[in-house]
């Protein structure tokens, strides 16, 4: 389902963006890579191939995200798919007591920023193009696929900013799907729980083995082919719209 599908995909270069973009290729699409210039986005768009194209992006910035858009439809010529995975963390209690030192405002506002506005940023300018396309049979000209996190729903201690724009992110998933429901234009939203991605696979053994007893199971952290078999699960099912999903291993976390 994915053959001959053109895909957008922020935060491309490592993690759950550079397991969907391969996906996309391993199934016969195409697909702009998109990441901040200082990512491995090149290395990774050359080893995958001349179905991949690396387009350095800093997802908040207008200028940058409508390019990637123009040298989409320049090289591939339509948009099927738009998946954002581009994001950042930060993990500090509301006010440190101890050290009466209060959270940063501006990493709460960075993170606003860069996961909400740039997920909402990188939206508004690539659906136009994936509206040019000729309806499928059930009137669907593309799809959507936001990433939140668990977080957003069983934010842990010091998550509070984290959780913020992952809920965020959750809330918008209806009435996207409800904006460009003429356009038949579908909109779901994936909510990982713990995975291995680069910020997790750094963690001590010790850490890792606590974390893998956390998941009721499979007791592990999920793969990112995992994320991106969702993805590619979202894009064949025409009735998946509106939706967030999480894909946890049944995991609730606890404060």
């Amino acid at each position: 389902m994915l053959k001959n599908i053109v895909g957008l995909v922020s935060g491309g270069a490592s993690g759950l963006g550079k397991a969907t973009v391969e996906r996309i290729i391993s199934q016969g699409g195409k697909a702009i890579l998109c990441d901040l210039p200082t990512s491995q986005g090149a290395q990774v768009a050359q080893e995958l191939g001349n179905n991949v194209i690396f387009c350095p992006v800093n997802v908040t910035s207008t200028e940058e995200v409508q390019n990637a858009v123009n040298l989409t439809k320049e090289k591939f010529g339509k948009l099927n798919l738009l998946v954002n995975c581009a994001g950042v963390g930060v993990a500090f209690k509301t006010y440190n007591f101890n050290k009466k030192v209060p959270h940063s405002l501006e990493d709460f506002s960075r993170l606003m920023n860069v996961n909400v506005t740039g997920t909402f940023n990188v939206i508004r300018l690539a659906v136009g193009l994936m509206g040019e396309n000729e309806p499928n049979q059930d009137g669907c000209r593309g799809v959507i696929v936001n990433t939140s996190s668990i977080a957003a729903f069983d934010g842990q201690i010091g998550q509070v900013a984290y959780a913020a724009t992952k809920g965020a992110i959750a809330s918008m998933t209806l009435p996207l799907a409800r904006d460009f429901s003429t356009q038949g234009i579908r909109v779901c939203t994936i909510a990982p729980g713990l995975f291995d991605t680069p910020l997790l696979s750094s963690l001590p053994d010790k850490v890792k083995a606590y974390l893998h007893k956390c998941v009721p199971h499979p007791q592990r952290f999920g793969k990112p082919e995992e994320f991106a078999m969702l993805v590619q699960s979202i894009v064949e099912n025409p009735m998946l719209n509106g939706e967030i999903i999480r894909l946890d291993g049944a995991l609730r976390m606890q404060p």
